[in-house]
């Protein structure tokens, strides 16, 4: 995904915050404003657009991608901790049993 940091814009114009992130909307705003700006002398290169269209299909891919590693991450680690309590409750239960 595209970071924009500290974007400020002419008098009147919307300032975009700090550290928002463009999502599959705000892109085909982007690119139907700029059909809409474009010069009819001098259209936009269709090869240009489609190759925009695919980075930012990619960029989304890889960004749901990361999304959901973190989230295995996350249940990995939930699941070495559980382990781990499991674990150190065995030792104590046979530490335990020695004694008696």
């Amino acid at each position: 995904m595209t970071t924009i940091t500290n974007v400020a814009t002419t008098p009147g114009k919307s300032t975009v915050a700090a550290q928002s992130q463009l999502n599959q909307t705000d892109f085909l705003r982007l690119m139907t404003e700029q059909l809409k700006q474009q010069d009819p002398t001098d259209p936009a290169d269709p090869a240009e657009m489609a190759a925009q269209m695919a980075q930012f299909a990619s960029s989304t891919g890889i960004s749901e991608m990361n999304n959901s590693l973190k989230e295995i991450a996350d249940l990995v680690a939930s699941q070495t901790a559980l382990l781990q309590s499991i674990q150190a409750a065995t030792a104590q239960a046979a530490a335990q049993t020695k004694v008696a």
